[in-house]
């Protein structure tokens, strides 16, 4: 039997599973695996700035392509800045496989310079967080670490410190008896026809659908015919459920729409499949619910459910449909669907500008881009605003796809996750939609964006304030503080930095302006300056947000910011 390194056998192990390549920035402790990457052919070490960014990288290439990704950091801080990503990847359930590098084994527990214990660290954002101590350790413990990483879509962690990648040991033929497997989880008999007389005996059910319809698109509108049932769909559901589906009428939650909030609100059953949709406030009390999920842990922890279902949405349809009894009385479903129609003539009233206007309103930027963007764009967005206009001005088509912090909320993902989509699909479009907090909080990646010419469109949505924070505050009845961005030009910083920058804020100029930067053939920054007052009103307002936005004004009013006030009601109201 042959004799390798642990660097060879874990990038040969990589290589069985598909790896292309691997995001980090490059240190000592990391040498003896960076070494071998360097000599291989179909695998590569993609340069970072910073670590944080490679994690997102990696975490959009796996989420788009289902395959294993994997990111590296050096020993210390090099592999602390992977956290928030890796974070990020393990609450979307994406496949990831982090190389934490160590300080040399000698030396561990000594407080030796820049040691940290990473098995300690990653524990809470892994299904796999172990060290490799000695050579004879490596074949089990890599292969152990990407099996957990594919088969229960999370993160894995494997801790080497630097002096043991470049031992040796006997090293076998790869094995990973679960790469490319699949197998369906299904209820029983009883527990199908149990589910089936509930949704039966309903009159008004509706539907919410999130991203465990990946695999399930024709079953969801069988099932939704037969019970004429709207659809609700799930932030991370929409590229998978929103597609040519007749009974979609949105979201709900505080990105969604009345139509989507009614249609919940207004059952007297819920069929959930495939998500954990988390706000409590935005399930009806009295409702009759069936769940679906496979993943038995979910089940009934965000709003009461009578039948749970633990198994794939798909198999689970399959099995259940024969069992319901078509409905005829499509009611509830028309509602729901002509609250969608008027929902969508009140968006686009809303996206639209006046040439010669000073600012943007950022629904005009969405739009236009959900228009002129290519028919199998990839587009990212960063949490607050951004993530607001892709969710309800951003059309899904099936080809078409849409990712971002939509678990773990982080801030700065948009940017890092363009291009890492963008490597895994060279030639396909990718749209970054950054906030203009979010940009600059991880800048550094612009470089990483430069330096590997990759062709990622990022449009800034430059408020010069942390938006989503102030609607939030206001909501609260609380004054903004602390939330103010004093910006530069985005689209001169980026000509600064070798890549083409645009800056636009007349309404009269922003369709050729995108135009032209989607047609470019690299890397292109518009930085889209829009209205700081602008207002994403949620499907419902309750009580507590009223009084809120009244005790705010009330405040505003008497700290001297009338003018505030008045450019809240210009943008918001006199349109």
């Amino acid at each position: 039997m042959p004799q390798k390194t642990v660097a060879e056998i874990i990038v040969d192990t990589l290589q069985a599973a598909g790896v292309k390549r691997v995001f980090g920035v490059v240190g000592d402790s990391l040498n003896g695996i960076t070494d071998v990457l360097r000599a291989r052919d179909g695998i590569e070490f993609v340069a970072v700035r910073h670590e944080e960014g490679g994690a997102f990288a990696a975490g959009a290439e796996a989420h788009l392509t289902g395959d294993l990704a994997v990111c590296a950091g050096s020993c210390g801080p090099g592999n602390t800045h992977l956290i928030n990503g890796l974070y990020d990847c393990h609450r979307s359930r994406v496949p990831v496989l982090a190389i934490a590098a160590q300080i040399p084994s000698v030396e561990i527990g000594t407080g030796y310079f820049q040691e940290t214990h990473p098995e300690r660290l990653f524990q809470e954002c892994s299904h796999y967080c172990e060290v490799i101590a000695m050579p004879e350790q490596a074949v089990r413990m890599v292969e152990s670490a990407v099996t957990a990483a594919l088969s229960l879509g999370g993160v894995a962690v494997l801790v080497i410190p630097g002096d043991v990648a470049y031992l040796k040991t006997e090293a076998p033929e790869v094995r990973l008896p679960t790469l490319r497997r699949c197998s369906a989880l299904v209820p029983s008999a009883a527990d199908i026809r149990e589910a089936a007389a509930l949704l039966n005996d309903c009159q008004k059910v509706t539907i919410l659908a999130g991203i465990g319809c990946a695999d399930a698109h024709a079953e969801l509108l069988q099932v939704a015919g037969a019970l004429q049932a709207p659809v609700v769909h799930a932030l991370r559901g929409k590229d998978v459920v929103e597609p040519n589906n007749p009974y979609d009428v949105g979201l709900t939650g505080l990105l969604g729409m009345p139509a989507g909030y009614h249609a919940l609100m207004d059952a007297d059953a819920i069929l959930m499949l495939g998500t954990d949709f988390p706000y409590r406030q935005f399930f009806p009390d009295d409702a009759r619910v069936v769940q679906v999920d496979k993943r038995p842990e979910h089940l009934g922890r965000r709003t009461r459910v009578e039948v749970g279902l633990a198994g794939d949405v798909a198999a689970t349809l399959r099995e259940l449909l024969p069992h319901l009894v078509a409905k005829g009385d499509a009611d509830h479903l028309k509602t729901a669907q002509e609250r969608h129609r008027k929902d969508a003539e009140h968006l686009a009233e809303l996206a639209t500008g006046d040439a010669g206007a000073p600012e943007l309103h950022p629904q005009h930027v969405a739009r236009l881009l959900n228009e002129i963007a290519s028919e199998d764009a990839i587009f990212t967005c960063d949490v607050g605003t951004p993530t607001i206009w892709a969710a309800r001005y951003l059309h899904m088509n099936g080809r078409r796809r849409l990712l971002g912090s939509f678990v773990h909320g982080s801030m700065a993902g948009a940017l890092s996750q363009g291009y890492g989509a963008a490597l895994a699909y060279p030639g396909r479009q990718v749209v970054a939609l950054c906030g203009d907090g979010g940009f600059a909080m991880l800048l550094s990646e612009l470089l990483t964006v430069r330096q590997h010419k990759v062709p990622v469109k990022i449009i800034i949505f430059n408020n010069s304030a942390l938006g989503f924070v102030e609607l939030e505050m206001k909501a609260a009845g609380t004054l903004e503080y602390g939330t103010e961005l004093d910006n530069p030009n985005f689209g001169a910083l980026a000509e600064a930095a070798g890549i083409k920058g645009y800056r636009v804020s007349d309404p009269g100029q922003l369709e050729s302006v995108l135009r032209e930067a989607l047609a470019h053939p690299g890397p292109v920054v518009v930085d889209a300056v829009v209205r700081r007052q602008e207002l994403s009103m949620p499907p419902t307002i309750e009580a507590k947000q009223a009084a809120g936005f009244g005790l705010y004004a009330l405040k505003a009013l008497m700290d001297g910011r009338g003018g505030e006030l008045l450019e809240v009601a210009k943008t918001n109201l006199f349109r």
